[in-house]
């Protein structure tokens, strides 16, 4: 089993940044693919980002390419999604998620195992 908390979201005005923060719980993290969705109002939770298991394979979303960058800290068991130059409609709940894979991690929501429960970004223009 693992827990995910989500934290570092907030209200920000467009072409500013922020830094999500994804916490696990147990001792398997290093054995997960992390991976990032986003969900804005009246729309689908849609795929952000993803790293491996090892932080070698890393996969974006073509709207946040050269402006999100995702990494992980395996001995803190933590996620982070920095995000710079951040558009209104980048506003949405933003999910860490947890798949067993120790292999090319997936972009489908379907495959993942474990999901927190979400912080909201919120971008002014």
């Amino acid at each position: 089993q693992v827990q995910l908390v989500e934290s570092g979201g907030g209200l920000v005005q467009a072409g500013g940044s922020l830094r999500l923060s994804c916490a696990a719980s147990g001792r398997t993290f290093s054995s997960y693919a992390m991976g990032w969705f986003r969900q804005a109002p009246g729309k689908e939770r849609e795929f952000v980002a993803v790293i491996s298991f090892t932080g070698r394979t890393i996969y974006y979303e073509d709207s946040v390419k050269g402006r999100f960058t995702i990494s992980r800290d395996n001995p803190k068991n933590t996620v982070y999604l920095q995000m710079n130059s951040l558009k209104p409609e980048d506003t949405a709940v933003y999910y860490c998620a947890a798949e067993r894979n120790l292999g090319i991690p997936s972009r489908r929501e379907n495959s993942y195992d474990y999901w927190g429960q979400g912080t909201q970004v919120t971008v002014s223009s």
